[in-house]
């Protein structure tokens, strides 16, 4: 689906954001791309849509070059930007002009996503929160069937049940053929949605694997004390919230964000267990 091969970027000579990223993205799988603000998610996600472009390295997208912006690859690309700008108009004259770009437009398909998100179909654009509006474009973007759907802070504007609407909208609307890549600075939004994890960090990729890797290698505990196995630990009333390595093959329950922060603060101590 995506090939990444020693990728560079930057924007000036003085903020470099992509140092030699080389990874591999599959169809059947919804990643989470996290990192601090301004680590690079966005850039990324504008790079695989061919909005920007490298300085040098090379991307593959559906055995396309994305810088080429060949439309036989655009109709496969939904980019859902986290600014966005909708016009004065009806959602169904906002349909007739966007939709016939995507050759395989589920109709009645966006009419359920809206149904579903609880907006009215004959209301217009203008007249909605932005929260609404985040909600119209995640319909019309899942509405395309493309191949590769990229959702830059999807979250950002919801309310809490929206977040648990989105959630299982987005469960519901992976395929063996679609790959679904969301990013988010809010972490928990990811809770039980991704499958595999890609944290940016220090123009580099910190981390990639898959939620069962994390669960296998890494425990998540609470701990009245810390001890010599504590690979990094957060104060909590009860005493530490806590990652060890998963020596006895332990069940437990991923914290997206404590993962988050630990491979932040402690990168040294979470490569070679992922190495």
């Amino acid at each position: 689906m995506i090939k990444i091969d020693n990728l560079n970027f930057s924007y000036s000579k003085h903020r470099i954001l992509f140092k030699n990223i080389s990874m591999q993205l599959s169809n059947g799988h919804i990643y989470g791309l996290l990192g601090k603000n301004g680590a690079g998610k966005s850039t990324l996600l504008k790079n695989l849509a061919g909005l920007v472009y490298a300085q040098s390295g090379k991307i593959d997208v559906l055995g396309f070059d994305p810088a080429k912006r060949q439309p036989a690859l655009l109709q496969q690309i939904c980019f859902i930007p986290e600014e966005f700008h909708l016009p004065a108009i009806k959602i169904d004259s906002y349909i007739k002009a966007n939709a016939p770009f995507y050759p395989n437009f589920d109709h009645q398909y966006f009419a359920d996503l809206l149904k579903e998100f609880d907006i009215p179909a004959g209301q217009k654009l203008i007249d909605m929160s932005y929260g609404q509006k985040k909600k119209v474009i995640i319909s019309f973007g899942l509405a395309t069937n493309a191949k590769l759907v990229i959702m830059d802070e999807p979250t950002n504007g919801l309310d809490i049940p929206s977040k648990a609407q989105f959630r299982k909208i987005m469960a519901s609307a992976l395929t063996e053929e679609k790959c679904i890549i969301i990013s988010t600075h809010q972490v928990r939004d990811l809770d039980n949605l991704i499958d595999t994890v890609i944290m940016l960090d220090e123009n580099k990729i910190a981390l990639k694997a898959s939620v069962d890797e994390v669960a296998n290698k890494l425990c998540f505990k609470r701990m009245k004390e810390i001890d010599e196995t504590v690979i990094y630990a957060e104060a909590s009333l009860a005493g530490y919230n806590a990652i060890t390595p998963n020596y006895h093959q332990e069940d437990s329950k991923l914290d997206m964000e404590l993962l988050f922060n630990a491979v932040l603060a402690e990168k040294d101590k979470l490569k070679p267990i992922f190495n």
